[in-house]
């Protein structure tokens, strides 16, 4: 399993990690044993037989490779006093996804949202609602972010587009006669050459996948190179207005290009955008 840069939540003063699987959260689950009275540890919540039926019900609707064989071993012998079992020998027997052990500076047992939720019955019902509360403030925060995000994509695609067809229209089809049918997406894919080194076909045959859902080389482009194009678009108008050649329009728009992705190479758009009110999140930016 492949783990992402960690986010954490606060329950009870104690602080929560929160690791990436994939596309999944995992919260540490050792994190939050500290909100439990007296010692306690995993293995003890291990050794319970509703916790192995929760888990093998889990595992079965999220995991094809779970080993059934080995479960129904462990499920026979859980809540016996004898019987004890660790993470990683759960993990280990029956191929399970649900919780994984992370060493590190992070490290510790991590369960998937679902199973940490579970968990946190075992430390007090209380305990178990805030963290809910807070894991949902969490996501509401990221999606929050997220739609901004979006807005401001939209917002810099659009802000020179129509200056930049305009020049086209005005002064790079008269030029071209009967010739005027790909006008426009050459001097798209001239900008797309500059910024990312290949055109919208390229693209599209390096992406199929992408493409089959509708998505184009900028749908792909980070926000600064999106500030680049929009600033590119409106340059490029200019020197259609000079008429100067195609040629040493792609050389002046590449040197501006490289010139401004090294001054925005070490600036965050969306986390430089000063907020407005306390229902817009802009410190959870970040992927986890």
């Amino acid at each position: 399993m492949i783990f992402r840069k960690n986010k954490s939540l606060k329950v009870n003063d104690n602080e929560i990690s929160i690791k990436r699987v994939g596309q999944e959260d995992y919260l540490c689950i050792t994190d939050m044993m500290k909100s439990k009275d007296g010692e306690f540890f995993v293995t003890d919540w291990l050794r319970n037989k509703d916790t192995i039926e929760f888990l093998g019900v889990w595992e079965s609707m999220h995991n094809q490779d779970f080993n059934y064989g080995e479960f129904a071993i462990i499920k026979n012998s859980a809540g016996v006093r004898r019987f004890k079992i660790s993470v990683k020998e759960w993990v280990s027997k029956t191929n399970a996804i649900g919780l994984v052990s992370a060493a590190g500076r992070y490290g510790g047992t991590y369960a998937h949202r679902d199973i940490s939720f579970e968990f946190g019955t075992w430390i007090s019902p209380t305990f178990k609602l805030y963290l809910i509360k807070e894991y949902q403030r969490l996501k509401d925060i990221e999606s929050n972010t997220y739609n901004l995000e979006w807005d401001v994509r939209r917002m810099i695609s659009k802000s020179n587009y129509t200056v930049h067809t305009d020049a086209v229209k005005d002064h790079l089809l008269p030029s071209l006669g009967w010739n005027k049918k790909f006008a426009y997406a050459d001097e798209a894919d001239l900008l797309n050459l500059v910024v990312f080194g290949k055109n919208a076909k390229q693209w599209r045959d390096e992406n199929k996948e992408k493409a089959k859902d509708g998505r184009n080389i900028r749908d792909n482009a980070s926000i600064n190179e999106l500030v680049i194009l929009s600033n590119l678009e409106s340059y490029n108008a200019e020197l259609l207005s000079q008429k100067v050649t195609k040629e040493k329009r792609f050389e002046k728009l590449q040197t501006m290009a490289q010139r401004q992705m090294k001054s925005l190479h070490v600036v965050d758009p969306i986390k430089s955008i000063k907020r407005l009110s306390d229902t817009t999140y802009l410190e959870a930016k970040g992927e986890v």
